[in-house]
């Protein structure tokens, strides 16, 4: 079982990783673009020290395209949290409906 879940876990927490590397900034416009992608990159660089081990463990118990449609699902879900609760930005029906279909997408690809 653990080899199922600890992918899944890594995943969720470098996408948090990932998801601030490109959003955090959107609230600090004055600040200059490379110190925002110096920043970014730090950022970044924990977030592949998740995903990479997440994907190669992973990988001995999801396809490949399991593994890249979890990490859509995940992604797509930290977004919405992030953007509520960081920016401000919750989802609306449109956005609650496109990600909905995405997760249908998802079942497809897991349903095996």
């Amino acid at each position: 079982m653990q080899n199922h879940v600890l992918p899944a876990v890594l995943l969720v927490a470098s996408n948090v990783f990932m998801t601030a590397a490109w959003y955090w900034h959107l609230k600090f416009r004055a600040m200059p673009i490379l110190t925002v992608i110096l920043i970014s990159w730090g950022i970044a660089l924990i977030e592949y020290m998740l995903a990479v081990p997440a994907n190669r463990m992973g990988y001995a118990v999801y396809t490949a395209a399991q593994l890249k449609t979890m990490q859509e699902v995940i992604t797509l879900t930290v977004f919405v949290g992030f953007s509520a609760f960081y920016l401000g930005q919750g989802p609306t029906w449109n956005t609650l409906i496109g990600f909905s279909l995405i997760a249908l997408g998802a079942y497809f690809v897991f349903r095996g």
